[in-house]
Formats: structure tokens, sequence, C-alpha cells
């Protein structure tokens, strides 16, 4: 039997047979259940400053208490699996998703830092749950459909972002309480969420499974998968929060051409993930790292010499094309990686949440230590590592396994 190049991992039993039609429309499903997922932390983001301005909290302790979204998802990332084994994959993810976009209203809600911190606790374990639940299924249908899907399912994400960022953005500019504000998009959200939920795979266990733990330290193979994804997304989170601040102080450019920066680097890494699949189908996911960790290295470089805007924000484009498609082939790999596919997606994702967490601060960190400039070879080199680590990406190939039990749709004879 082939393995698929993942230490650790074993071959997958095959999948049912589904219709055509069905397989179309829960392919779209969770397309729409990731652009909901996305919305919801665009909504959010835009009404920080104004929750900072109603609990009156220093820029210190809102840096503190922004840390807590990620310490909760990565505490109750875990627990999706054993939720969707218990209920059925699309229970869970109903059930999930709900939790998530509702709890978008709870932070305006804050008196005070004490529970703020503790609203964005549950806003991020819920997220971190439900981003556990609906890549797992993205997984599954991605397997049915015979082509990769995962890149765009992540594009769909930023577009959410994207459009929910842009709702927040008017809300602000208007002066709306963000209490309401947040209030009325949680409520869209759970409504369209529940909506889309529908026609999403229904997943069961087979009846000789048993429950995944609820805690349980990431397989090797998920911990070697996740490098990768950290590497990409420590490049995404310094682009995002420094790359104006690099263009102001390092090459003197101006506010708004400095903050365009970031808007052009976020659209590049939407368009780049929605056109993703084709480019992964055509070339497989191995080489389309390799050449987008080529890519991020270039805009590193790029970064790091330019003496004039221009080629720095061309040095931020390239780094946000490299890096698009990396993390959702990371979940790709990981749902196949092993017979628990949430175990090992739920692995990944916390290794990429926290890089997501750190790369803020490291940045800062180096910078002061050394230069902003410094700060970015640290940059080029963790998106080298891309070239140099893409063959654990590597699909795997899909044959029957007496010791790996495959999740059948409901009210379908397993294969």
């Amino acid at each position: 039997m082939a393995g698929n190049g993942v230490p650790g991992a074993i071959p997958r039993a095959p999948l049912p047979r589904l219709p055509d039609r069905r397989l179309r429309r829960a392919r779209w499903a969770i397309a729409a259940v990731f652009l909901v997922h996305g919305s919801v932390t665009g909504n959010f983001a835009t009404r920080i400053p104004w929750i900072q301005d109603h609990t009156q909290i220093p820029p210190g302790q809102l840096g503190l208490a922004l840390a807590f979204p990620a310490i909760g998802a990565s505490l109750a990332m875990p627990l999706a699996g054993r939720i969707s084994h218990r209920f059925g994959a699309r229970a869970a993810l109903r059930a999930l998703l709900a939790l998530w976009t509702l709890s978008l209203a709870l932070p305006a809600l804050s008196p005070d830092v004490f529970v703020l911190c503790g609203t964005l606790l549950v806003y991020g374990a819920t997220s971190g749950m439900a981003d556990v639940a609906m890549n797992a299924l993205g997984v599954e249908t991605e397997d049915r459909l015979g082509r990769p899907i995962m890149s765009g399912l992540h594009g769909m994400w930023s577009v959410g972002a994207l459009l929910g960022s842009a709702v927040g953005t008017v809300a602000a500019h208007t002066g709306t309480d963000a209490r309401l504000h947040l209030a009325g998009a949680a409520l869209v959200s759970t409504l369209l969420g529940a909506l889309v939920c529908r026609g999403v795979l229904d997943l069961r266990s087979a009846p000789e499974e048993h429950p995944p733990p609820r805690f349980a330290l990431p397989p090797r193979s998920a911990l070697i998968i996740g490098a990768i994804g950290f590497c990409a997304v420590f490049a995404e989170g310094a682009s995002l929060d420094w790359s104006a601040v690099y263009l102001r102080d390092r090459l003197g450019t101006d506010a708004g051409l400095a903050a365009a920066s970031t808007t052009a680097f976020s659209c590049m890494m939407a368009a780049a993930r929605l056109a993703g699949d084709k480019v992964v189908a055509r070339f497989g996911p191995v080489r389309t790292v390799r050449a987008g960790g080529a890519l991020a290295t270039l805009g590193g470089l790029l970064i790091v010499t330019a003496g004039h805007p221009v080629p720095a924000m061309a040095g931020f484009g390239l780094v946000g094309l490299g890096i698009a498609v990396v993390v959702p082939l990371a979940f790709a790999a990981a749902g196949r990686s092993g017979p628990a596919p949430s175990q090992a997606i739920a692995g990944v994702a916390t290794i990429t949440y926290t890089s997501g967490l750190i790369a803020p601060s490291a940045i800062g960190g180096i910078a002061q230590a050394t230069s902003l400039t410094g700060s970015f070879v640290l940059v080029t080199a963790l998106t080298f590592g891309l070239v140099a680590g893409a063959r654990v990406l590597r699909a795997p190939a899909r044959t029957a396994s007496a010791g790996a039990p495959a999740a059948t749709e409901s009210g379908l004879e397993r294969s």
C-alpha cells in the first residue's frame, strides 16, 4: 500500500460514492460556511477601537486581552473531533458555527478588561472548534469530489473577512454603537450559518470507531505539517501587522499609501486562494508550495533590500501571493495523515494559531533589538522554509485499509 509521504500516516479506506448533484451542493455549502466564519472575524476586527474606548483600557491591557482568542481556540479545538463523532459532522458544525457567530456579540458587552478577557476566551474557543469542524468537512468534500477545493474554501473565508470588515467600517464611520452592530451581525450570521449548514455532508462515524480523546497531543505527522503552516502564518501576521509601519518608518512613505499596502496584501491573498485550486490541480501541492515559497522568499528579499516604497510594496505582494495556499494545503494534508482527521487538523490549527499569536510581538521585539529590516530577514528565512519542507504536503494515495474505518454518509451503505 502506498503511503502519503508523511511520517506516521496510514492509508485510508475508499469513500462512498455520492451523486454529483449532492456533491456540488455540499461543495458550495461548505464554501458558504467558510464565508460566514470569515465575516465574523471581519466584523469584530473593525470594532476593537470602540471596545477599547468603551472599556477605557490602555493599549498594553488591550494587547493582553487580544491574546485570549488564540488561547481559547488552542484549548478547545481538540474537542471538535469528539463532538463530531458523537453527533455527526453536520449537526456538530451547525451547533459550533452558531456558538461562534453568537459569540460575536459578547466582547462589546464587556464593562472592563477582566470580563473582556473572558468573553474573548469564549469567542476564541468557539471559533477554533468551528474552524476544525469546517476544515475536516472541507477535506472530506474535497476527497469525494476528487479535485482540490481547500484553497478556494480559504479564499471564501478571506472574502467573508473583507465583507465583514466593510460592514464594520460603515458601522464605525456612521457612529453606530458596537453593541448594536455586533449583535445584529451575530444574528444575521447565525441565521445564514444555520441555512448553509443544511447542505454540507452529513458524515457519521462507523459504529466500531472509538471516539477521539477529549484532549490529546497531536500526532507527529501533524506537528511536521504544522511547522509548514507556522512559517506561512508567521509571514502573514508579520506582513499584515507591520507592512504599513515598515513602509512608513523604514522608507518614509506617507500614511495613506502605507495603509494601502496592507489592504493590497489582503486582497492578493484572497485572490490567490480563490485561484489556487486550479494551480494545485495542475502542479500538485508540493510543487505549488515550493513555487509559492520561492515567490515569498523573493518578496522578502525585495522588502529587506528596498530603498524605495515601490519594490517594498511589490515584495509584500509577492509574500502574500506565495503563502496564500499553504495553510489550506496544510489542513488538507493533516486531514489525510491518519485515521483521526479532526485530531490532526486540530493539531495543525493549534500550531498556526500560535504562530499568528506570536508573530506580531516577535517582529516588534526583534525590531527593537536590531531593526525592522532584521525582523523581515527572519520572515524571509521562514518563507524559504516552505521551499525546503514542502514535501510533507504530498497528497496521499486512497487505498483500502482494514485498520482505518471511514466516516460514512448518513443513509448510505459503507463501501
